[in-house]
């Protein structure tokens, strides 16, 4: 079996059950690091609506990398601390994604590999774009972002989009579901706005560091209200 990812939200209602989720922000590490199966995870916290820079405090995210399906499952299912997060939260999702392709460093390094065990008759992408930007310019990146994000208002390719990251304003993912390959290329690519962004990326290089990856969401557990229901 190859490597896949997982991906978990989990949603906060209450003040003391979101001050628990900021604090596992630094206390969840121990045993995290210590999970079987698990070659790289990330916690991070989440931005509002709109991919804006501001955190969410309601909404806290779990990227996992494993071995396999079988690993991840005995983690999610049967582990003290999924049990902690699901006692806390009062939505928990999480999908299931085998990597199409990914480009670029997270952490120095690109975590994800391609997945040999991919269905043709799943037409979904979730996309992972990820980006450490460079302090002397997050202004002039941050001022354009409303623009660069404008085709996804009443996109009617895309399924879901968050704005996530490990620390915010200058460590910054965004991860999106679209319905299928035509839809996500043209907001990439048939957007002016969306090719303004790529054009000044590389011409200011915003970045010290970024990654673009595409999965194939194949799984899915427990529910999301801003989420459809999804074919599996």
């Amino acid at each position: 079996m190859s490597q896949i990812t997982t991906l978990t939200f989990f949603r906060y209602n209450t003040f003391l059950n979101r001050a628990w989720a900021f604090g596992m922000m630094q206390f969840a590490h121990t045993p995290l690091s210590k999970v079987k199966g698990q070659t790289t995870y990330k916690l991070m916290g989440s931005g509002k609506d709109g991919f804006n820079p501001f955190p969410d405090w309601s909404v806290y995210a779990l990227l996992q990398i494993w071995e396999n399906e079988d690993a991840a499952n005995k983690f999610l299912e049967n582990s003290e601390l999924m049990k902690q997060y699901k006692s806390k939260s009062s939505e928990q999702y999480t999908l299931y994604l085998k990597n199409l392709k990914s480009n670029g460093s997270w952490a120095g390094i690109n975590p994800f590999k391609k997945s040999d065990t991919l269905s043709e008759d799943i037409p979904l992408i979730a996309v992972i774009t990820r980006a450490t930007i460079k302090k002397r310019l997050l202004f002039k990146f941050w001022k354009y972002v409303p623009t660069s994000q404008k085709p996804l208002e009443g996109n009617k390719g895309l399924i879901f989009t968050k704005g996530i990251g490990e620390v915010p304003f200058t460590q910054m993912a965004t991860f999106s579901i679209w319905r299928d390959k035509d839809s996500l290329m043209k907001f990439a690519y048939g957007s002016e706005e969306h090719k303004k962004a790529i054009l000044d990326t590389k011409r200011l290089d915003w970045y010290k560091e970024e990654l673009f990856s595409r999965f194939q969401p194949y799984k899915s557990k427990g529910n999301w209200s801003e989420i459809e229901t999804l074919p599996f």
